[in-house]
Order: C-alpha cells, then sequence, then structure tokens
C-alpha cells in the first residue's frame, strides 16, 4: 500500500476529487493549508499599503491506496492539477506498512 499526499491550488480541488472518484477511490482526507514553495509568497495591496504574504493557502489531499493504483493516481491529479504557472503543488508517496479500521478491526486492503 502507499501513501499519496498531494499539495494542490484550492480551485482544483473539485477537478480532482471527481476524477479520483471515477477511477475508483472511494475516499480521501482534504485539508486547508498554508506554505509556500519556490514562489516564496507575493505581495498584495490593501488600502494603499503593500505587504507580503509569506504564506498561500493550499489543499492537501491525502489517499492510501493499493499499490497497482499508484500510476493512475499520480497521473490524475498531475492533469487536473495542472494550470502551467508556478505553485501548481507537489506529490509525495510514501509506503504504507499497515491500514487498520478502528470500527470493524480490518487490516490491510480490507481497511481501505
Amino acid at each position: 500500500m502507499k501513501k499519496i499526499e498531494a499539495i494542490i491550488k484550492p480551485f482544483k480541488l473539485d477537478e480532482v476529487k471527481d476524477e479520483l472518484n471515477s477511477i475508483g477511490i472511494m475516499g480521501m482526507t482534504v485539508s486547508e493549508i498554508k506554505g509556500y514553495g519556490r514562489q516564496k509568497g507575493h505581495t498584495e495591496l490593501y488600502r494603499g499599503a503593500e505587504y507580503a504574504v509569506d504564506f498561500l493557502p493550499k489543499i492537501k489531499i491525502e489517499l492510501i491506496i493499493e499499490d497497482n493504483l499508484v500510476n493512475d493516481v499520480v497521473e490524475t491529479i498531475k492533469s487536473k492539477a495542472h494550470t502551467g504557472r508556478i505553485g501548481d503543488g507537489k506529490i509525495f508517496i510514501s509506503n504504507m506498512d499497515e491500514v487498520i479500521r478502528i470500527r470493524t478491526g480490518e487490516k490491510g486492503k480490507d481497511a481501505i
């Protein structure tokens, strides 16, 4: 099993979620986060004063999936979250040793 963590722009969430649902991904965790990468934030003008916005709003999607779905999920996220502009995000893939469903005690792929 793998854990996929994707950091994307907030307005891309619905497109990514809908496409993941269409390829059979049943569940995900979504968090509103703030951060920055190479873009290092930006400046904005408010009531005539310019100020720096260091942390930009982002969405973090977390999925636990079977190994055979990794390529499909990654390609789906890449294609639907892509805008071609700086700040499109990142995808992180890590190994998941075990998953346990609290309610039933199921383990492994049955718990996903």
